[in-house]
This record gives structure tokens, C-alpha cells and sequence, in this order.
């Protein structure tokens, strides 16, 4: 099995940057990509990651999802001055051009590919790409929303073709909408695409009505395009694992990807001007903790926005962290969702009820919790987590695990997680292996099984 984690960043990508004022684009600075990167080195994790060479995305990469004309359109840009770069910036919703726009863009493309090769190959297990300019917005004809190529459409395309996969799924995690992957995967039963993001009932950037829950996909991509809009401002660590528990996981593990890819955008952070959410750093952490349990662990990071240069930075270092294996740590808080996160969690469910089994299977759970006060190591009284697992099996075990187990122990915040396990089970050792790695995320990591075999077997 493929161990290591990819770390991928060239400076070059920073010398893409803003020549005149623009009040909109402003926060699109390239220090997003240097201070990230300088904020990995204090927490001396580039040395613990497996460096993987930056090169330039192909034109013929690039037009696995863009047009002809947009290419040659931004490979114009190169040899213009600054009044020229302004006009045909204008062109365009919230862009900017660069003399080395295009040039940063193809690396950012080629850092993208470079990520999936190195996964794909076994050479790492997972791995993040710190690139710049951002894509997830950007469309098959237009730059949009600081975007100029699709990196992780044209990463999903690419694994498509070089590799052969047939069911990728990408996660959106920016507090805009990614639309431009939209509309390249919307009617692509191949590719599942989640996105949460900042909607207000499409008062938000960029204000589509195709950003809202019953946006699903079109034609045999219906189903296939999950929108989960947060209507308010303020969403939270508990707000985001919800989403996780009730949305996204129970259909991924459905979908059963061969390849996760993350669309990563840190604005959804705390602190962040644009996003104006209370997520801390620590969630993205356990975000990424769950994501590596789908696609026996393949799972490309790819940066998306982020502008507070603080929660940016820690964030990323967090993400990387868990990605190298890393003890995750503890999140405290409260942990129940708002009722406008309920509202949007519960609609999106019914929008994609005649899609998925999950949403359809009901059922009566085989799981009991037993919560105590104990003693442990004789010395410190701890309030741990016991879970007594019983007989399940198919549909029930998921049910149970995510939709029931997973919120009540975050909602507790155990110091220690034990696994009992009965020998008259139906899991086997891969539901067993799972039910632990899940419940890793609690406790600091800090778990202990104990699984009863049968007499003589």
C-alpha cells in the first residue's frame, strides 16, 4: 500500500498578482500562497512530505475542459502592458490578468496533474497542491471569480483518461460555489460533485438560482450534483461535520469513488472576510481525516481560496497534518447544527431522495451507547465513550454510524473511544477497520478495540 504524503508549491505561482486597484480583487494577494507555504515550514512539515516537481499543464490538458478560445485568449495576455491587461480583465467577473497570469495558471494546472500522477502511481498515498491562481470557478469559455483554468476538473477529466476511473468524486470546501465545475460535470454520472457555500437565498456571489439544493445535475448526471447552501452567516465546526454526516459521506461512500479530489478553499474559516463563518482550523482536519477513508485513501488536495492569511495558514497546516497521519485534534464547542444548517441539510436530503438507496432505506438500528464515568490509568478521572457494537449489516451499518453514532460522539467530546465488539457479528473485518477509523477522529486519536472472536475460529 502506498504511504507518504505529496507536498506541491512553486514560487513562481506568486508573482501572478494585481497591477492596479480593484476593490473586488484585492484580496487576491500572493502572500495566500507564500505564507501558507512559510507556515507549513514553522510547523516542520514540508521536510515530513514527499516533494513532487511543479511543470506546466499541457494545451492539450487544458482543453479537456476549456475551449480552444479561451486559451488563446489567455495566452495573449502575456505580452501586454498594464492598460491592455486592465481591459480584458474587465471582460470578466471578478479577474485580473498578469503578464504571468498564463504561465502561473498552466503550473497551477500542471501542480494539479503532477498531485494525481504521484497518487495514482502508488508513489504517495495523498498529497496537497498549493497553486495559484485558483480555478473552481473558472468555466469552459471564461475566466470568473479569480479563476482561470479548472485545475481540479481538468485533474478529474485527466484521471479519467490517463487511469481509466470511473467514479471521482470532488469535494468542494470553498465558501463560494464552484459553478465552473458545475457546469463541466452537471450532466456526468462519473463524476460526483459536492459543494457547500455561502447562498443567502442567492443574495451571495454568484447569486445563481443553478447554486441552490435542487440544482441535482442534468440528464443522466442527475443526482450527481450535490448544492448544499448555507443561508446564513456564522456556520460552525458542528454545522460542517453535519453536513458531513447527513450529506456527503453517506453518498460518497455509496458513489464508492476510486479517486477523492478537494476543491479547498479556506475562506470557509473563521476569520476570513469573504466567507464570515465560524469554522476553526481544527475541523478541516477532521474533514480530511473522513475524506481518506473513501478511495482506499487516494485523495488530492488542491488550494481554492482562503484571504485571512492566518486561518489560511493554519488551516492548510492542519489539512496537511492529518494527511501525513497525524493525531487529529479534539474539537470543543458546541456541536449541534443551527436550524438554518437543519433547514438546508434537510433539503438537499429530499432533493436527492430518488437518487440514492441511503435516502430510501429505512430501518431499525442495531447500536446502543452506554456513557459512563471511569478511571483510567489510576491516576485521572475521565468521562470516556463506550460503544457497544452489535449485529448489522449493508445499509443499517451506515445508517447507524453516520447518521447516528458519529453526531451523538462529537456532541459528547469523549478523552478516550472504546470499541467493543461481540463475536456474533455481521461486519467483518473491513466494517470493523472502518467503525475505527471513523471514530479516530475523536479523542485526539486516542481509541482502543476490543473485538471477542468466536471459540476456535
Amino acid at each position: 500500500m502506498a504511504s507518504g504524503t505529496a507536498l506541491i508549491y512553486d514560487e513562481e505561482m506568486t508573482t501572478h498578482k494585481l497591477l492596479w486597484t480593484d476593490p473586488i480583487c484585492d484580496i487576491e494577494v500572493p502572500e495566500r500562497l507564500s505564507s501558507s507555504y512559510e507556515q507549513l515550514k514553522s510547523y516542520h512539515l514540508v521536510e515530513r512530505c514527499v516533494h513532487v516537481p511543479v511543470r506546466e499543464g499541457s494545451e492539450e490538458e487544458i482543453l479537456l475542459v476549456h475551449s480552444l478560445e479561451h486559451l488563446e485568449v489567455a495566452k495573449s495576455t502575456q505580452t501586454m502592458n498594464e492598460e491592455e491587461l486592465k481591459r480584458i480583465s474587465e471582460n470578466y467577473d471578478a479577474f485580473f490578468f498578469h503578464q504571468s497570469t498564463y504561465r502561473c495558471a498552466r503550473l497551477a494546472v500542471g501542480a494539479t496533474l503532477q498531485l494525481v500522477d504521484a497518487v495514482m502511481s502508488g508513489k504517495v498515498r495523498n498529497g496537497m497542491a498549493l497553486v495559484r491562481p485558483p480555478g473552481h470557478h473558472s468555466q469552459r469559455n471564461a475566466a470568473n471569480g479569480f479563476c482561470l483554468f479548472n485545475n481540479v476538473a481538468i485533474a478529474a477529466e485527466y484521471a479519467k483518461l490517463k487511469y481509466g476511473l470511473q467514479r471521482i468524486l470532488i469535494v468542494d470546501w470553498d465558501v463560494h460555489h464552484g459553478q465552473g465545475t458545475q457546469y463541466i460535470f452537471e450532466e456526468d454520472p462519473s463524476v460526483l460533485y459536492f459543494s457547500w457555500h455561502r447562498y443567502e437565498h442567492q443574495e451571495f456571489w454568484p447569486s445563481l438560482k443553478e447554486s441552490d439544493y435542487d440544482a441535482v445535475g442534468l440528464g443522466k448526471g442527475k443526482g450527481f450534483n450535490i448544492n448544499l447552501p448555507w443561508n446564513k452567516i456564522g456556520m460552525g465546526n458542528s454545522d460542517y461535520l453535519a453536513a458531513f454526516f447527513h450529506v456527503l459521506l453517506p453518498m460518497a461512500f455509496e458513489f464508492d469513488p476510486e479517486l477523492v479530489i478537494v476543491s479547498s478553499g479556506y475562506d470557509s474559516g473563521i476569520g476570513d472576510p469573504e466567507g464570515e463563518m465560524n469554522a476553526s482550523p481544527e475541523v478541516f482536519a477532521h474533514l480530511t481525516h473522513f475524506l481518506m477513508q473513501l478511495a482506499n485513501g487516494k485523495l488530492c488536495v488542491v488550494l481554492e481560496g482562503g484571504y485571512h492569511l492566518k486561518s489560511l495558514g493554519e488551516s492548510v497546516c492542519m489539512t496537511v497534518k492529518t494527511l501525513l497521519g497525524d493525531p487529529i485534534p479534539q474539537i470543543t464547542g458546541e456541536m449541534a447544527p443551527c436550524l438554518s444548517a437543519v433547514e438546508s441539510i434537510q433539503n438537499v436530503r429530499a432533493a436527492h431522495k430518488p437518487y440514492w438507496k441511503w435516502l430510501t432505506y429505512e430501518g431499525t438500528s442495531h447500536f446502543y451507547f452506554v456513557l459512563y464515568v471511569g478511571i483510567w490509568d489510576f491516576t485521572f478521572v475521565l468521562t470516556n465513550f463506550l460503544l457497544l457494537l452489535k449485529d448489522a449489516e449493508g445499509n443499517d451499518f451506515f445508517a447507524a454510524i453516520l447518521g447516528f453514532i458519529l453526531p451523538v460522539a462529537y456532541g459528547y467530546q469523549p478523552n478516550l473511544t472504546l470499541i467493543a465488539v461481540g463475536p456474533n457479528r455481521n461486519l467483518g473485518i473491513s466494517g470493523i477497520s472502518l467503525l475505527v477509523a471513523l471514530l479516530k477522529g475523536l479523542a485526539e486519536s486516542q481509541i482502543f478495540a476490543m473485538i471477542e472472536v468466536r471459540s476456535g475460529a
